[in-house]
């Protein structure tokens, strides 16, 4: 019987992404405002340029000699966005052709167009592709399932953290409705609402 080890944390770094053109998308990706971290050539048969997306932990590479895959190949790649609207207008300023917004009621189910009526977190997208057709999909996540996120809370930007305060403040809105009342305890209610929307915990009312 072999005995038990711990588990050793894996995480997503990069992912290669396939171009034809690699100044031609290193201008794009440029554009769209994604942090340059490096542009390495060495000789005519490689060449590794790295971007990673505002308040992302994973980053991109393209280049020469970096994939086999042919350009353009890559799908399924996703922006998680705590305000796709706002995420949609900058793009589109950026000079991205993006998608309408839709939503889904389900998994699988039919493409609707418009935010989510509730504005229920997994189910608003937009869609668009870079310059040789790779495919990105915004997704609004506003509060994630339970066990989608680890024990410690984390924000990547202050966007991130504007957002949960601005979620947290609107819920506590109602709940000072609900109860008629002045809540002076409000920074805990909000520490409340920000842990369990992390946890995906059902929210404080």
């Amino acid at each position: 019987m072999s005995n038990p080890t711990k588990q050793v944390d894996l995480k997503l770094e990069v992912v290669a992404i396939p171009v034809a053109d690699v100044d031609r998308s290193k201008r794009f990706y440029s554009d769209l405002g994604w942090r340059l971290d490096a542009d390495f050539p060495v000789g005519d048969t490689f060449r590794v340029v790295q971007f990673t997306p505002p308040g992302s932990p994973t980053s991109i590479h393209f280049g020469v000699g970096v994939t086999a895959a042919a350009p353009g190949s890559a799908s399924g790649l996703y922006l998680v966005v705590d305000d796709i609207e706002a995420a949609h207008a900058d793009l589109v300023s950026r000079g991205a052709e993006v998608s309408d917004i839709f939503h889904r009621t389900g998994p699988g189910q039919a493409a609707i167009k418009g935010r989510d009526p509730e504005r229920l977190s997994y189910r608003t997208y937009a869609t668009f592709r870079d310059p040789d057709g790779n495919a990105w999909i915004l997704q609004e996540i506003t509060h994630r399932l339970a066990g989608r996120q680890g024990g410690e809370i984390r924000f990547s930007s202050a966007s991130e953290v504007e957002g949960a305060l601005r979620r947290a403040a609107a819920a506590h809105g109602e709940h000072e409705k609900i109860t008629g009342k002045h809540d002076e305890e409000w920074p805990k209610w909000y520490a409340d609402h920000i842990l369990a929307e992390h946890s995906g915990k059902p929210l404080p009312r």
